[in-house]
């Protein structure tokens, strides 16, 4: 997949205004609409527009899509860093032009099909009241993707999370306000649920409630933990006397260390279970121990002696089992 550079397809700037992009894909799109262009490639090159123009005329879609751009030329080959658009606050409001279905696969890969990031916004229902006299409506609901630390999901906690708000300024060009909001990270929480909090979305209109805030849960990458649901998986480096010989041994989880005891000849890749010590739960997982060999290194003459003695008095073919 190539990265595709909306503001090249455009041919405006980086840094035009709002106005100056919605000028730009007037021009373009009477220039190559297919009812009326003479070009070969119009019907190809007004789809190109058209999507160009569906993520810079959005302020939310454009600011993540600035954050994204940053490093990437057009053509490059390109596939999303995990979680790149973390943090954004948008509304998801969805297509208001344009036709999805004809859009690229990059597009797909960052924004879907439906909104941004996989989200469908929707705006509260309008109300009458007084006669007719009054409308009020509430607000929209808002979401943005959080990383939290995987311990958080075992204990529970209250976090300062910063949320970007794309906006357009005075100016008409856009930019990114900061907002900090104190979560409370329930135990328990599982990657990819939803946080909900009341009254923090959009204001509403002629003194409509505010919308509310979702914010999707993901964990931040891990030094040692991988998640799969509600279990947790850590490869686990042993000695190889570890594995022929079994141990009992220190074993790091999120809840705390515990001690582990490894069967006689065990074999890498092996998994063992600790029942429970998965994310809690009402159903708790569980977490996997996936036994792993670590070599000690011959980078002295005893170790390599020692390794020469292995070859010599431990009749092992490593490769047997390929008939050779």
């Amino acid at each position: 997949m190539e990265f595709k550079d909306y503001y090249q397809i455009l041919g405006v700037s980086k840094d035009a205004t709002q106005d100056e992009i919605k000028r730009a894909y007037r021009k373009l799109a009477r220039k190559y609409h297919p009812d009326v262009s003479k070009e070969p490639d119009a019907e190809e090159r007004f789809k190109e527009i058209g999507e160009a123009y569906e993520v810079l005329k959005d302020p939310e879609k454009r600011a993540a899509y600035d954050q994204l751009g940053a490093n990437w030329k057009a053509g490059q080959d390109f596939h999303p860093p995990p979680d790149w658009d973390a943090g954004f606050e948008f509304s998801g409001g969805g297509f208001t032009g344009g036709d999805a279905s004809a859009f690229s696969d990059f597009f797909e890969a960052l924004f879907g099909r439906g909104g941004f990031a996989g989200f469908g916004g929707a705006a509260g229902g309008a109300r009458g009241g007084d006669g007719g006299r009054t409308f009020r409506m509430r607000g929209q609901d808002h979401h943005a993707k959080i990383l939290i630390d995987l311990e958080d999901a075992y204990h529970g906690a209250t976090r300062a999370i910063t949320l970007r708000v794309p906006e357009v300024g005075a100016n008409g060009h856009v930019v990114t306000r900061d907002r900090t909001l104190n979560v409370k990270i329930p135990k328990g929480v599982r990657e990819g649920q939803m946080i909900r909090l009341p009254r923090e979305g959009a204001s509403g209109m002629g003194g409509g409630e505010p919308g509310d805030l979702y914010l999707e849960v993901h964990f931040k990458p891990h030094p040692f933990y991988h998640v799969e649901g509600r279990d947790v998986y850590l490869d686990l480096p042993l000695a190889p006397w570890e594995l022929a010989l079994g141990a009992t041994v220190k074993v790091p989880t999120p809840a705390g260390a515990v001690d582990l005891k490894i069967p006689p000849n065990s074999r890498p890749g092996r998994k063992l279970r600790l029942k429970g010590r998965g994310i809690p739960g009402r159903t708790p997982g569980d977490l996997y121990v996936v036994l792993q060999c670590a070599l000690p290194p011959a980078d002295d003459e005893k170790a390599k002696a020692l390794y020469r003695r292995m070859a010599e008095e431990i009749h092992f073919n490593p490769r047997a089992r390929l008939g050779v």
